[in-house]
């Protein structure tokens, strides 16, 4: 049996909504029992730090997400992650292209789904929008955390 229980947020390119994401899930779970990770789909923003914007909205919040890094999402990572949640059709449609087989393709959810199961919504993607949006995407992903901390303690 694994040791630890491993769960990785998914956008684009890892420096807004999946940052907030991997930040507010960590900060839910035991660390002892579970790690969380990020990754972009796009890799665009290599080795960067999470957007400005994101690291001021979840710090106030009391969340420090500034020594994340942006990392591309790699099809190992589809074997070793127990959990995968994207942030929208689009991420979802991505990962799913690089998902080899069913075992594989049952670990991925968008994380909306968790909290709204059936209603296919999609976290937006806060980068060319105002300050209001990393507001709003934060109180989105709070919301799913809530539950997907609340799901997996449960197991």
């Amino acid at each position: 049996m694994k040791e630890q229980t491993s769960i990785l947020m998914v956008c684009l390119g890892n420096i807004c909504r999946s940052p907030l994401a991997e930040g507010l899930m960590r900060s839910k779970l035991n660390f002892t029992k579970f790690t969380v990770d990020s990754a972009g789909t796009s890799g665009g923003h290599k080795g960067e730090a999470p957007d400005k914007r994101s690291i001021e909205v979840a710090k106030r919040y009391d969340l420090d997400i500034s020594q994340q890094r942006s990392r591309k999402l790699t099809p190992q990572d589809l074997e070793n992650f127990d959990y995968i949640y994207v942030m929208d059709r689009s991420n979802y449609n991505d990962v799913m292209d690089l998902a080899q087989n069913d075992e594989q393709r049952a670990k991925i959810k968008k994380i909306l789904e968790v909290p709204f199961p059936g209603d296919d919504l999609d976290v937006p993607d806060p980068y060319y929008g105002g300050d209001q949006g990393f507001e709003n995407v934060y109180k989105m992903l709070d919301q799913a955390t809530d539950a997907i901390a609340q799901q997996l303690n449960n197991h």
